[in-house]
């Protein structure tokens, strides 16, 4: 039982994606200025809870062991009931899942605060109406669910922290030769082909980048290998490929060392953009106004045609029109600019 005078930990029920995790920085910040010294703990899957790590602010993560798109409901109902020693006192569910409300039920928090979807009103004290879902941007959705309904209150921009000697440690690991600045290309985006400039598209970037004086680094998680090797091999250039080979720290830290990111609309864009980096962001079927970089050196390329945002993990049309209108020499263009 929690001792008479302490102040009741809040719970919040992080999401599975990386990008999103990075965006609940800004309701964690929030939290803060809110609620001033009252502990805040992260539970969600192991696939972001890396980035917890990161976000000031976040006493403690605890590992959800299930998978995205895993439902688990005997899995949750125990993770839960572990959690009732804890006397949270207030639970913030940032996926809109049913099954995301389980934990915080079983754990049997008096406040759980998240927004009505999948009838899992039900689970909830206090099932917020997300009318805004399309319109409104996710850092301004999940920071609304840290206030007091109607109130309102800026949402911050999310910012990461990495551990002292991070970047020294990643590139110990993984040397980079030469000299000159690094170009930092993400090529990946889990959500689809959709959200993905093509690799051949990357790899005439990377082959610009060089002959301007670039050292060329592609970074990624497991599943993006592949298309980084793709482009390693079209570029016709050294190109530093550690898409697949890091940890989620460690991308973050070379991120973090970068002189300029190239990204599509992915968890590491928005990793890059709370590290601060000059960040270069290629939009296809996904929105720059629902999912925008939030890092103060930011630039957006992208075209406007009647299909888009279609929001689609694939593209309707067979064409991915909205990526083959995007060069890389104006990539290029956004990179020098950005870095100014």
């Amino acid at each position: 039982m929690r001792a008479l005078g302490t102040v009741s930990p809040i719970l919040v029920v992080g999401p599975s994606w990386v990008g999103d995790m990075v965006m609940a920085g800004s309701l964690i910040e929030s939290l803060r200025i809110r609620e001033p010294g009252r502990p805040i703990d992260v539970i969600a899957p192991p696939s972001a809870l890396p980035i917890a790590r990161l976000i000031r602010g976040v006493r403690r993560t605890i590992p959800l062991g299930l998978g995205h798109g895993e439902f688990g409901l005997v899995a949750r109902w125990k993770a839960g009931r572990a959690l009732r020693d804890e006397c949270y006192g207030k639970a913030i569910i940032l996926p809109r899942a049913f099954k995301a409300a389980i934990v915080p039920f079983a754990a049997g928090i008096p406040e759980r605060i998240g927004y009505a979807a999948e009838g899992r009103s039900i689970l909830l004290t206090e099932a917020r109406q997300d009318r805004d879902r399309k319109t409104a941007r996710t850092i301004d959705r999940f920071v609304a669910l840290g206030a007091p309904q109607g109130d309102q209150l800026r949402a911050p921009r999310p910012v990461l922290h990495l551990p002292d000697g991070a970047l020294e440690a990643a590139n110990s690991r993984f040397p980079l030769a030469g000299e000159g600045p690094v170009m930092a290309l993400c090529p990946g985006a889990e959500y689809g082909p959709a959200k993905r400039w093509p690799a051949a598209r990357f790899a005439r970037l990377a082959a610009m980048a060089h002959a301007a004086g670039y050292r060329v680094r592609v970074m990624g998680g497991p599943k993006d290998a592949p298309i980084g090797e793709e482009i390693a091999a079209l570029a016709g250039v050294p190109v530093d490929m550690l898409a697949g080979r890091t940890s989620l720290l460690e991308a973050a830290a070379i991120l973090g060392g970068a002189d300029v990111v190239i990204s599509n609309d992915s968890g590491l864009m928005h990793v890059a953009g709370a590290l601060d980096r000059p960040l270069v962001v290629l939009y296809g079927s996904s929105s720059e106004k629902l999912t925008p970089p939030t890092g103060p050196r930011s630039v957006v390329v992208s075209h406007d045609l009647p299909c888009r945002p279609c929001l689609k993990r694939e593209c309707p049309l067979g064409t991915l029109a909205c990526f083959e209108a995007i060069q890389p020499s104006e990539v290029l263009a956004a990179a020098v600019r950005v870095r100014g």
